[in-house]
């Protein structure tokens, strides 16, 4: 007699397409190692330890008061859409009108709902590298595939048209830009950027830009892709309320685009998400509509520790690192101790880096390179003290 299989043991084929994000990994072991009483310096989380501004608290603990409480469309409430759009058009010359506008759990969010209402099986995705580690996962989970474009340390992980365009081919459906980057805090020249959007309209794929750090620059003005001649027609914009405004666990991203491909989102998100959290939409709401001081005063004091970050990697013997441009990240090269008592990756030396010295940075391996780890900068200076000199520490046993 044939064995009977029991179907309720088996999971989705598409579930086995992704990964546990590597990022959530590194924060959950190093929350388990504090639980046992450990001293842990965590690098890993992509969060700001700036708490959300007062005023934006205070509005989310108004819509509470009010009893804002209940459902509300499921692509965000019309007023937050609307003051998302003007923010944008006030901070980068942008027109978007509150049908062009979705409002989403978190960027990582919007992120996800571009890849299932854009991408079919057997389109294909380019992604430059390195890359954040959840634009492979979602892009695999459709069943379109990744085209990776291989940026160089050498010249700070810098992106051009003519690196992308050897890549593009028919199945081309989207190529997707991080600028500023994470992991590696690189940012993309507008000239360069207007190149790729060019090159993109020629060929007709989409242009998503994903703008988590845009207000993160050190050396430039901010600006958008979306206000580039022409743009209206081919460019998205994956944002996001986290990093600008301290807002990480409030979950609000947006969304901006043509009409239809918004409407496909809310759609999509009818079914999955409903609406993102009345509350936080409230905080959102004052976040872009509210004083824009806090996000100055963080940059000034991202800009001091990255300065500090750098020169301190600089002084470890073997250890190279490109001066990150924007975002809150260094993405420095750790090869020199590959070979080394078993240390042959990026992965051996995160591992081993949090359990000989308890401190926590993201391998790179996670971001498309092997050679580097991505150590966040948004920590106090006393915990980067003490988790730099562990990691000297560390590489000078080894090297």
């Amino acid at each position: 007699m044939a064995a009977v299989v029991d179907k309720t043991r088996e999971l989705s084929h598409r579930i086995g397409l992704i990964t546990v994000s590597s990022t959530m990994k590194v924060a959950a072991d190093a929350d388990r190692l504090r639980r046992e009483g450990q001293d842990v310096v965590d690098f890993g989380a992509g969060e700001p330890d700036f708490p959300t501004p007062d005023n934006i608290k205070k509005a989310a603990i108004d819509a509470i008061t009010r009893n804002f409480t209940k459902y509300t469309p499921a692509g965000g409430t019309q007023d937050l859409k609307k003051a998302i759009c003007d923010r944008h058009a006030a901070d980068y010359g942008t027109a978007y009108t509150a049908a062009e506008c979705v409002v989403s759990v978190g960027g990582k969010h919007v992120i996800f709902n571009l890849a299932q209402v854009l991408l079919d099986p057997g389109d294909e995705v380019i992604i430059p590298v390195p890359y954040w580690v959840t634009y492979a996962d979602v892009v695999n989970y459709t069943g379109a595939k990744c085209v990776f474009v291989n940026t160089s340390e050498e010249h700070g992980f810098t992106l051009t048209a003519d690196m992308i365009e050897p890549h593009i081919t028919p199945r081309t459906k989207i190529v997707l830009i991080n600028s500023p980057s994470n992991p590696s805090g690189g940012v993309l020249d507008r000239a360069e950027f207007e190149k790729i959007h060019a090159l993109t309209l020629k060929h007709g794929a989409w242009l998503i830009t994903d703008e988590c750090y845009c207000r993160f620059l050190y050396d430039a003005e901010p600006y958008s892709a979306a206000a580039f001649p022409g743009a209206k027609g081919n460019v998205i914009v994956a944002g996001s309320l986290s990093k600008t405004y301290a807002m990480t666990g409030w979950r609000i991203g947006f969304g901006l685009g043509p009409a239809n491909v918004m409407s496909s989102i809310v759609k999509l998100q009818s079914h999955s998400t409903s609406n993102p959290t009345s509350i936080a939409q409230k905080a959102a709401l004052e976040a872009v509509r509210g004083p824009q001081d806090s996000i100055g005063v963080m940059l000034a004091e991202y800009r001091n520790r990255r300065d500090y970050v750098i020169d301190r990697l600089r002084a470890i013997d073997g250890v190279r690192i490109n001066v990150p441009k924007g975002a809150f990240y260094a993405y420095p090269n750790i090869s020199v101790v590959y070979g080394k008592d078993g240390i042959n990756n990026s992965m051996d030396f995160a591992e081993r880096l949090l359990a000989e010295e308890f401190v926590a940075v993201v391998p790179g391996e996670a971001f498309g390179t092997n050679d580097h780890v991505r150590i966040s900068y948004a920590t106090s200076m006393a915990e980067l003290t003490r988790g730099l000199d562990r990691i000297e520490r560390f590489v000078a046993r080894y090297r």
